[in-house]
């Protein structure tokens, strides 16, 4: 009997496990030439693969300046003096500020652009390779930039409606991309509806919506003392519900609308609390979605209230090094610190930005070339997301605002625009490179170069950049601490010979972990190994 019993409990116990077994996830499979250090990676990268936010290719968008309506005539009425309407061939210049509006002139500039005529050229989004459309506010707004919203949920009609935005959303997908929009949660603008009656009546139910007192200019507390952009009330939880808390809220509805994520303006006014707040609220109306915040302090502590952020200390540390205000090892020091001390997976989720509306357009920062084509390098393969300002691809001019926010040129995207056929490369490159993509990041020992791996736990992923920023060619060693690479390893150069440089008469090769590189001033080479080289032999053979 007893017996019997425990061959029943064996057998049941066996059933058990193989249930068990069957409804597990299936582990991730190793390679059998995976060793003990790969075995704690499996599974990461092929994870950050399947995660949309991971080292995407972003391009950004002011509705009102991206393409001509088709229909503009109909819609003139809705821009009403002082709003002034322009030529699509007419620049932005800065303007006189206007009392009684309490903005500036060029603050009410139109071109006439919206949601249609955005769609209308997709195709030179899709066709650079971007993988996520970000728009700047579409919301119900005075001003051009939208950053002074009158109503949140409804879209200015400028642009068009919910309609439009679902349909847009509708259109991305079918293109395998993504819809990102603007977020201005920590502030409104001036005539909204809210503010009027809440400015009006110390009763008003919106008067606890927004902060007044006779200590702040013109009654009530303002971001940035721009009176125009009253700040709301976050400790108030009836605004968080209408943000972001409840079903209804603007950030839940929208993603219900079909966008996947947002993109908070001046997230470091909102603080921690709040973001993580909203940043949960919206994991849990669309999982998956992302939060990126425009936080210009430094990265370590802002995760996980965001999942990703506006990479401005990254960009000046881009810019800074390619113009030769910063050595190349100073540089990678400083790269390397933030990224160890921020962690790699927020960095991917990060966005790698070189210009945008609120900077002077990158072929006005970097007037040079050279010094151009290496920022770009770095923005393309460093950890994070290349974020593109639409026509900086054309390399269009503008200076600061209002001049950086000038309508598309159109008549620049042409096959022989030398800039657009770099940034195609840099794209395909990003793109085609785990690496690149989703991979960690180290330094390299380099005694003057700016020199990093991107790498993952298969050594035919590794990719080694070397940038020499300087005006003098650099001859270094450099160590390659991976340990996968083989001795006598060739090196293929990613970007073929991108500037007036002479090729090396014989191919690099790491020997014994080291590489004998000559990088020109100025500079740069993006390298990887190739572990099946012809003839049939191989010493990869026998590693991941």
């Amino acid at each position: 009997m007893t017996r019997r019993l425990l061959r029943a409990g064996f057998a049941l116990v066996a059933v058990t496990v193989a249930v068990t077994a069957l409804a597990a996830p299936a582990a991730p499979k190793a390679s059998p030439q995976a060793n003990r250090f790969d075995a704690a990676l499996a599974g990461t990268f092929e994870a950050r693969e399947k995660d949309w936010r991971n080292g995407a290719v972003v391009y950004q968008v002011l509705v009102d300046r991206f393409a001509p309506s088709a229909n503009l005539d109909a819609k003139r009425y809705l821009y009403p003096a002082p709003k002034v309407l322009r030529g699509w061939d007419e620049l932005p210049r800065a303007g006189k500020y206007l009392p009684e509006a309490k903005v500036w002139s060029h603050e009410i500039d139109f071109w006439g652009g919206d949601l249609a005529s955005l769609g209308s050229k997709l195709d030179h989004v899709q066709q650079l390779g971007a993988d996520v459309l970000y728009l700047n506010p579409i919301h119900l707004a005075y001003t051009n930039h939208k950053y002074d919203a009158l109503d949140y949920k409804i879209v200015s009609p400028e642009y068009g409606t919910r309609d439009d935005v679902k349909a847009l959303a509708a259109n991305l997908h079918g293109r395998h991309m993504k819809l990102v929009l603007d977020g201005v949660f920590n502030h409104m603008g001036r005539n909204s509806l809210l503010f009027k009656q809440a400015e009006a009546s110390v009763d008003n139910p919106y008067r606890q919506w927004f902060v007044f007192g006779p200590q702040y200019e013109g009654g009530a507390r303002t971001w940035a003392l721009a009176q125009n952009l009253p700040e709301l009330n976050l400790e108030n939880p009836e605004v968080r519900d209408h943000l972001y808390a409840k079903p209804d809220s603007v950030v839940r509805g929208y993603l219900r609308d079909g966008i996947d994520g947002w993109r908070l303006d001046v997230a470091f006014d909102i603080g921690p609390d709040f973001l993580n707040e909203l940043t949960q609220a919206a994991h849990r109306e669309k999982p998956g979605s992302l939060v990126i915040g425009e936080i210009a302090n430094y990265p370590k502590e802002w995760f996980p209230a965001v999942d990703g952020l506006l990479g401005f200390t990254l960009r000046q540390l881009i810019l800074r090094t390619a113009s030769g205000q910063l050595d190349a090892p100073t540089a990678a020091r400083m790269v390397h610190r933030m990224v160890e001390e921020t962690g790699v997976e927020p960095m991917l989720k990060s966005w790698v930005y070189l210009g945008n509306h609120d900077t002077a357009r990158l072929a006005t920062t970097l007037p040079d070339e050279r010094q151009r084509r290496l920022a770009q390098v770095l923005q393309f393969t460093l950890p994070g997301s290349p974020n593109l300002y639409y026509g900086d691809e054309l390399g269009m001019l503008g200076g600061e605002d209002p001049e950086m926010r000038a309508p598309m040129r159109w008549d620049l995207a042409a096959p022989d625009n030398a800039a657009l056929a770099w940034t195609q490369q840099l794209v395909r490159m990003h793109r085609g490179e785990r690496a690149l993509r989703v991979g960690n990041f180290r330094l390299l020992e380099s005694q003057r170069l700016f020199a990093f791996e991107r790498y993952t736990d298969r050594a035919c992923d590794a990719v080694f950049v070397l940038v020499n920023p300087g005006n003098a060619d650099v001859t270094d060693t450099v160590l390659i601490p991976d340990s996968k690479i083989m001795d006598n390893t060739r090196l293929v150069d990613l970007l073929g010979a991108p500037q007036d440089t002479a090729k090396p008469a014989e191919p690099l090769r790491v020997n014994s972990a080291l590489l004998q590189v000559t990088v020109p001033a100025g500079s740069f080479l993006v390298l990887k190994p190739d572990v099946a080289p012809p003839g049939g032999y191989t010493n990869y053979k026998r590693v991941q």
